[in-house]
């Protein structure tokens, strides 16, 4: 922090933090300016992309969704987090009040301090520490501590459930996602986020998922890892409408209840960010070294734009998959990870050990095998778009056939 902290200080005063009295008072000025950046991001992103999931979800349901408050409905997040800023902050009789209260800052604490360590370009990140990813599984872990509080200070059976079964999933998924990531880290021989990018390249033969079957594997499990630790369907089960009302916040209404989903929505790009940068090469620009990209402000902010455009879309791939898959029952979640997810990470880290000794990064045949990868994986990808777009197009024109047909219309006759 103390180097930002300095260049910052050069920049505008163009003289050394070192020579000021009130170093301190500049040091203190640059940290609440940058959690102010990093809290008015985390706050507009979760608005914005509430009505993003709306609209994608009204898209997939064949309906329209919100388009009423502003240009094609884009101010709807703005009008629901006003209606329930005003509205009555309620407390049951017989809850906890002190724990009632605090439970929704835990959570929102928890992701919104896992911003200081995540990159947003090159060289664009509150403070580039060496324990990066360590530190970034630590704060994280103070969710779920404030989602059994707020379970638990309920005094409410229905929370009490969501609580306790976001605590056995949270705690249970995070050995699959931390062992999913030692492969990266044996690869980069590094805990630092930006060194992690740094030890990839541009093209996507270069990034880690393609480096091996082993890399590939613990990439998808680290993915469904995540959404099992973000409470995402299909391990939405801490809140399980059709089971537990709304599970853990219940019995919360007013802001307090507006920061549980508001830190859902920012953790999307907590993990979105995590994906791009272990394993999708982060914010790396094809054909453009880190000496090229080190000397030019216009690159640095397109590798911002690559960095937000690799997380946007696996943001988008995941609000995809809530409102497609079914819900997982309890048993399930904990076979999945125990019996599957976990056994396979511990293999993929021998596999990829061995990888690294018979197939060096130079070697020719570890090249040709990640561009065979980052083939197969590109027409992956076009087939998934190709598919989007085929039921679109057949949704949009089955709603052709039927505008104007009047209800009584009979049904074995319509188009």
């Amino acid at each position: 922090m103390k180097n930002y902290a300095d260049q910052l200080f050069r920049f505008l005063f163009q003289a050394p933090v070192e020579t000021s009295s009130y170093a301190l008072i500049w040091y203190g000025l640059f940290i609440f300016l940058v959690a102010g950046a990093l809290l008015f991001f985390a706050a507009n992103f979760a608005g914005i992309t509430s009505f993003v999931e709306r609209r994608i979800a009204a898209r997939i349901q064949s309906r329209i969704g919100p388009n009423v408050v502003g240009p094609q409905g884009i101010l709807q997040w703005v009008a629901d987090g006003i209606k329930l800023l005003l509205k009555e902050d309620l407390i049951p009789d017989r809850a906890d009040r002190f724990l009632f209260r605090t439970a929704p800052y835990f959570v929102f604490s928890g992701l919104f301090t896992a911003f200081v360590a995540l990159p947003f370009g090159f060289g664009i990140v509150a403070a580039d520490l060496n324990i990066g990813i360590y530190y970034i599984f630590a704060v994280t872990s103070l969710v779920v501590v404030g989602i059994i509080m707020g379970g638990w200070s309920s005094n409410s059976k229905w929370a009490m459930f969501g609580a306790l079964r976001s605590a056995a999933q949270i705690i249970s998924y995070e050995i699959p996602t931390a062992l999913s990531l030692i492969p990266v880290i044996l690869l980069t021989g590094s805990l630092s986020t930006q060194d992690i990018i740094k030890s990839q390249g541009g093209m996507p033969w270069n990034w880690n998922i393609f480096h091996s079957p082993f890399t590939l594997a613990c990439f998808i499990i680290f993915f469904i890892s995540a959404l099992a630790e973000g409470n995402r369907i299909p391990f939405d089960l801490p809140e399980a409408e059709s089971e537990l009302v709304s599970g853990y916040n219940t019995e919360y209404s007013g802001f307090r209840f507006l920061v549980f989903p508001m830190a859902e929505w920012a953790n999307l790009w907590v993990i979105g960010a995590m994906v791009s940068l272990t394993y999708l090469g982060g914010w790396q620009i094809p054909f453009v070294s880190i000496e090229t990209l080190s000397g030019s402000p216009w690159l640095i902010l397109l590798s911002v734009a690559v960095f937000a455009g690799k997380t946007s879309l696996v943001v988008f791939f995941i609000i995809q998959i809530r409102w497609t898959l079914p819900r997982v029952r309890v048993d399930q979640m904990t076979l999945v990870c125990w019996t599957y997810l976990a056994p396979v990470c511990l293999a993929s880290i021998i596999g990829t050990m061995i990888w690294m000794l018979v197939f060096p990064w130079e070697s020719m045949a570890g090249f040709v095998i990640r561009v065979i990868m980052s083939g197969i994986g590109a027409g992956a990808v076009i087939f998934y778009i190709m598919r989007i777009r085929y039921n679109y197009l057949s949704g949009k024109a089955a709603y052709e056939k039927m505008k104007g047909i009047p209800l009584w219309y009979p049904f074995w006759r319509l188009p």
